[in-house]
């Protein structure tokens, strides 16, 4: 076979876009490339690697031939068409919240669980963009000395919401930079110059959909079932790349140096740690980039076998697209595809 084909599902979207911008960096074997949307983006032509391809409507045909559908087109989409391309031979590694709970889908992070993506019964899910870079972070360390309790509060990148709230943060930024009074319309409260406890909705316990979503897909993910996990995830006025401030308890103390120890043999980690020099991740550095960066790596003074630090990664990228495409990669190179 001279290559693969493969669907985006909801290509017109930002992830989408990522996904066509990575596959074409990582230079999948790739022998015809189906971009699919809703009704509203059908028609409309897409520039890759010099060839114009049309968008198509989504619909129940679809998928016959597809060898990896890419999903990002909202979890309602993803129940209705997810299972039917996999009917149609089809895997699909899908990005919304509509199958990471379900016990016979794998739930993956290549540098984790990758070997779980074995296991898949046509439909692989994609984790949520903050539990990927947190976890990519602490599974090195939680294999060397088991983490039993994460308390981890979130600064995410409006980008998580999607381009709506992109460019609701510009227009508000430069209307109160200019005086004026913004007026929200995909938050429920301004976002320029502020910052929101709220992402997704609250449930009956005061935690956030997002912030439940931290702890069962982390004990997934590691095969943790009894790690603790409390979760604060907040939105800030920044357009890529999570922040996250974590701090672990340990089954038994560790140093500062071994955790930069082991976390710079780690895959897909990048330690950028010497905060004298002002050296630590940021968003803005981090935006463009694969890797999950790890700096402010510390004592916890709190607990005597707590370590503290914080994790940056492109929500995009690692937490979404990039994630996606390295399954796919997988699935081709470990012959894990259905036929």
């Amino acid at each position: 076979m001279d290559g693969y084909r493969v669907a985006i599902l909801g290509a017109t979207g930002m992830v989408g876009r990522e996904f066509i911008k990575i596959l074409r960096q990582r230079q999948l074997p790739i022998s015809d490339l189906i971009l699919l949307a809703s009704d509203r983006s059908a028609g409309k032509t897409v520039e890759v690697g010099g060839k114009s391809i049309v968008v198509r409507e989504t619909s129940r045909d679809s998928f016959h031939g597809v060898d990896v559908v890419l999903a990002s087109a909202g979890a309602e989409i993803s129940r209705e068409f997810s299972p039917i391309a996999a009917e149609s031979g089809a895997v699909v590694v899908d990005n919304s919240g509509a199958f990471r709970m379900e016990p016979d889908v794998p739930l993956v992070v290549p540098e984790v669980n990758l070997e779980d993506a074995k296991g898949h019964n046509g439909i692989i899910a994609n984790p949520n963009c903050s539990t990927i870079q947190m976890v990519v972070a602490l599974n090195p360390i939680h294999k060397v000395n088991p983490i039993k309790r994460i308390i981890v509060d979130t600064y995410q990148a409006v980008s998580g919401t999607g381009s709506n709230a992109v460019d609701e943060l510009v227009e508000q930024a430069v209307t109160v930079a200019g005086g004026g009074k913004a007026e929200p319309k995909v938050y429920p409260h301004q976002i320029a110059f502020n910052v929101l406890p709220h992402i997704e909705p609250f449930q009956d316990n005061g935690y956030s959909r997002e912030e439940m979503k931290m702890l069962l897909e982390t004990r997934k993910i590691m095969h943790a079932p009894d790690i603790l996990v409390s979760a604060t995830t907040v939105r800030v006025p920044v357009q890529i790349g999570h922040a996250e401030a974590v701090h672990i308890e340990l089954t038994n103390p560790m140093s500062p140096e071994e955790a930069r120890e082991i976390l710079s043999r780690a895959p897909g980690v990048v330690v950028q740690d010497d905060p004298a020099a002002s050296v630590y991740p940021t968003p803005w550095d981090a935006a463009g980039r694969d890797e999950v960066f790890v700096g402010r790596i510390r004592k916890d003074i709190s607990h005597p076998r707590g370590l503290a630090m914080w994790i940056v990664s492109d929500n995009l990228r690692k937490g979404a697209a990039l994630n996606a495409v390295q399954i796919a990669e997988a699935l081709i190179e470990n012959r894990w595809l259905r036929k």
